[in-house]
């Protein structure tokens, strides 16, 4: 399991925010490498959510996003059962992990396209979300219905904007329509979405099936980013959906 080392993380959680002074480290290997590539690696380099995730042992700097946004909105708790889509390599999973804590009752399933590395104390399924049967495979795996549904997926980026914005939409749409099959009542909803696109529709849409929707772009989400992760909590359940 992963240590909590620094930052200001209660004992036992994620820290929610690195420590550690401001970096400045060049690339050393750069010849050859073609402008974006080195400005790429230069940020990682220097981005202090990437080290501090190598050096507690995060297999992501995404685990930072999901610890901030739980720290800020109490989404999970111990004893829950978990569901964390598009895991891959597994960042998310680890929090969860942490804070479902499945040694006191709890249950945390990773699932993702491609097969991944174990994350210890989480189950794996190999899982392409379209197929018509997902949700009654994700409703097995986890051994009833889901308490938390979690979601980090994003599709490969083809460079297009309005190409990019229509898949990010997709997945967003299915989510919300996996999460409407697999959440226990009063359940909760936390994925990643993108601006620019069809926010209001799919804000609609959800607030007709949870009590509370709302968007947070955690600190560790790059600001030069246009990710953030909406939240939906208090699921009325189907039988209660227009």
């Amino acid at each position: 399991m992963p240590r909590s080392k620094g930052g200001r993380g209660k004992p036992g959680r994620t820290p929610s925010r690195p420590s550690g002074r401001q970096l400045h480290t060049k690339v050393k290997t750069a010849k050859g490498r073609k402008k974006l590539s080195v400005r790429w690696l230069q940020r990682q380099l220097n981005d202090p959510y990437v080290v501090e995730a190598a050096r507690h042992g995060y297999r992501s700097r995404a685990a930072w996003k999901l610890a901030q946004i739980d720290d800020r909105h109490r989404i999970l708790k111990p004893g829950q059962r978990v569901i964390d889509l598009g895991a891959a390599p597994g960042g998310w999973t680890q929090v969860a992990v942490e804070r479902a804590r499945p040694a006191d009752g709890g249950c945390v399933i990773a699932v993702d396209l491609v097969e991944m590395d174990p994350v210890p104390e989480a189950g794996t399924l190999t899982l392409d979300v379209h197929d018509e049967d997902s949700a009654a495979r994700l409703t097995a795996a986890l051994g009833g219905p889901a308490d938390v549904l979690l979601s980090d997926m994003a599709a490969p980026a083809t460079g297009h904007r309005g190409t990019d914005r229509v898949r990010a939409e997709g997945l967003c749409e299915i989510a919300h329509a996996l999460a409407r099959e697999v959440l226990a009542p009063g359940g909760a909803l936390v994925m990643k979405a993108f601006h620019g696109g069809g926010e209001a529709a799919l804000m609609t849409a959800l607030k007709q099936d949870f009590a509370r929707v709302r968007t947070a772009k955690p600190e560790a989400s790059r600001a030069d980013s246009a990710e953030t992760y909406i939240i939906a909590t208090g699921f009325r359940g189907t039988d209660s959906a227009p």
